[in-house]
């Protein structure tokens, strides 16, 4: 990650998982915009979200899936998922 990344502006949620007793937690941010894919078509398919604020300012696409937003994020670095996504376009990885 970014190492000027500034979060000191985002809102942290505490990990439903957190079980108050001062054991290890995860916090997440809701802070920033997400994105649905192009090819969600709103019938329940298998979707991603990014989120575009992330990737202009800092150089990183978090990635996660649009049917559990509260879930895990995966983060690339913008050149490695630019790659990856022409791959999936020209059919690198099987048919399209």
């Amino acid at each position: 990650m970014s190492p000027d990344l500034d979060l000191t502006a985002a809102e942290w949620v505490k990990s439903s998982y957190s079980e108050g007793n001062g054991g290890d937690c995860v916090e997440f941010s809701r802070t920033f915009a997400w994105i649905k894919s192009s090819y969600s078509d709103g019938n329940g398919g298998q979707c991603l979200e990014f989120s575009p604020a992330l990737t202009q300012a800092h150089g990183i696409v978090p990635v996660r899936d649009s049917k559990n937003p509260d879930g895990p994020a995966l983060v690339f670095p913008a050149g490695h998922w630019s790659a990856f996504v022409t791959a999936l376009k020209v059919g690198e990885f099987g048919a399209a």
